[in-house]
């Protein structure tokens, strides 16, 4: 699948809040030199969702291996946020993307053409987009994939 972010640097001066009601510059995360993994997710606390985040829970240590940045955005409140990562235990952030600009400046698709969608995108280690996974039914796949990402990443 195309998109139009391919190849090109992750969106500047979204700013978003994270679960303990923050401002965050989403750029600011992404650090040169390490890859990173932005994904969009539909919403905390259901069954798809939680499937997909427990899945990058699961395999942050392959993350950590390679130094890899992991952030999470939905249009979920903070407040709800917070209580997502506490439950599930998670060690990377989630942001609150209640007015969609960030999904808009990543150009996130919806799925059926009008749910939220679940795309992951794959971020190298100079901060360029260089793929995207976008399976709304593939829970568990995002993770896989990014963890071949980042893996590749680190072996270059």
């Amino acid at each position: 699948m195309s998109h139009p972010l391919i190849n090109k640097p992750v969106p500047k001066n979204v700013i978003l809040k994270n679960q303990d009601n923050e401002d965050v510059s989403l750029d600011s995360l992404i650090i040169v030199g390490k890859p990173a993994v932005v994904f969009f997710y539909p919403r905390d606390e259901t069954y798809g969702c939680t499937k997909e985040v427990c899945s990058f829970r699961d395999s942050y240590e392959d993350f950590s291996k390679v130094h890899a940045t992991i952030v999470g955005i939905s249009a979920d409140p903070p407040e709800s946020h917070k209580k997502f990562i506490q439950r599930l235990m998670l060690q990377f952030p989630l942001l609150s993307d209640t007015e969609g600009e960030a999904r808009k400046a990543f150009q996130v698709p919806k799925t059926m053409g009008f749910m939220a969608g679940r795309v992951t995108y794959l971020i190298d280690r100079e901060g360029l987009i260089r793929e995207l996974f976008n399976a709304p039914l593939n829970f568990t796949g995002h993770a896989e994939k990014a963890i071949e990402f980042v893996k590749a990443q680190a072996a270059n």
